[in-house]
Parts: structure tokens; sequence; C-alpha cells
């Protein structure tokens, strides 16, 4: 099995903290761990078909791995030791953002997103069925974010987005001057806050013509 290694123990408590968060989101999540120069990025799927991820320093011994949240989060919170295996890998569900590419757009006061992310949630009670938001809902742009620079760029940041930054634990607790960064590629959004981030892609794919 593929092992991790990280560490510092605060990292360690972070990481184990962001897989803890996808897990009660979904226990049935996935998670990619990718490394890079002496770091380790965790991706995961939320049940808002939205990608979170989170940085720690690190090393894996394979290039990336894709295993169960679950299993993730028992080794980093029984073992508690610098190394630790994987457990058995698996399929990712789709594709990875770039790794590079990013355009910074605009830095959003997190207190903004928060109460917009109240107000969506007021409004997906009111409307949920048995599967919970009707897709139609959570696709609906709730902010505009457009290049602070005065540049033609442009993000429209669905609610589905704010549900899984909130629902990661990424707002709050930084204070009235905590900001959450927007920055796009040509088809893919992200949104940084203290915590972590949320990504998913801008653009859908074209339907298939009629004959």
């Amino acid at each position: 099995m593929t092992q991790l290694w990280i560490p510092d123990t605060d990292e360690r408590g972070d990481l184990g903290a962001f897989i803890g968060r996808v897990v009660r989101l979904d226990a049935t999540s996935t998670v990619r761990l990718c490394s890079g120069a002496g770091t380790v990025t965790a991706w995961a799927t939320t049940p808002f078909e939205v990608l979170a991820t989170r940085t720690v320093h690190g090393t894996l011994d394979a290039g990336d791995v894709t295993t169960s949240a679950s299993g993730l989060l028992t080794a980093l919170s029984v073992d508690r030791a610098e190394k630790v295996e994987t457990g058995p890998g698996g399929l990712w569900p789709g594709q990875l953002p770039p790794t590079d590419g990013w355009k910074p757009v605009d830095d959003v006061p997190a207190a903004e997103l928060e109460g917009l992310t109240e107000r969506g949630l007021a409004v997906a009670r009111e409307n949920a069925g048995p599967l919970g938001p009707p897709a139609s809902l959570l696709d609906q742009t709730v902010l505009t974010v457009t290049d602070a620079s005065g540049g033609p760029a442009s993000v429209k940041v669905p609610l589905r987005c704010l549900f899984a930054l909130s629902g990661m634990g990424f707002l709050g607790g930084g204070g009235e001057d905590e900001t959450v960064r927007v920055s796009a590629t040509g088809s893919w959004m992200r949104l940084d806050a203290r915590y972590g981030a949320v990504v998913r892609r801008r653009l859908t794919a074209l339907p298939l013509l009629m004959a």
C-alpha cells in the first residue's frame, strides 16, 4: 500500500480535520492524494458536486493515489504516526483541476459569503425534496465576481460552491477582515478560504447535436 508521510504534528491534524469534514458530509467520498515538491495535496469529492482541497507539507511514495475518505481518516486518527498507509487504491471519478494557469479575480469578504449561504439554506429547506435541494437551485448564480484590476474576467459562483465551502467548515473564525479569494482558469473556478478551498468546473459540456 502507498505510504503518506507528514512530519509536522499540526499539519497531520489539519489534514485529519479536513478528511473528517469530508466524511461527515459523505461517508462514501473519495480522496485523491497528489505529491508535489515537498507537499501533498488532497482532493475530495463532496455531495455538492464540488471538489474540496487542502495542501500540507509531506511526501507520498507514489506520484498520486486514490483512496476512500473514511479509510484515510481511520489511518490518520488511529495511528497518529508521521507515516501512515493510505489504504486500498481506487478510481478517481473524473478529472482533476489544473495545477497552474490560475488567475486571481478578487477577494470577497467571508461575512458576505456566510450571509448568502444562510439565505440559500433557507430557500433550500423550503424547496427540498426526497433527494435534497433540486439541482436547478444549487446551480443558481448567487454571486458574480469581477476582476478587481478592471479586466474583463468575471466568475459566476453557484450556490452549490457556497454550500460546499460552508459544509467543509472553511468559512468563519477569522474575524471581520477574513476574505475568500476567487480565482479562475478558462474552465475552472476556485474559492480559497482560511482553512481550505473548493473547486468546480465553470463550463459544462455542450449537448450533442441531433442529426
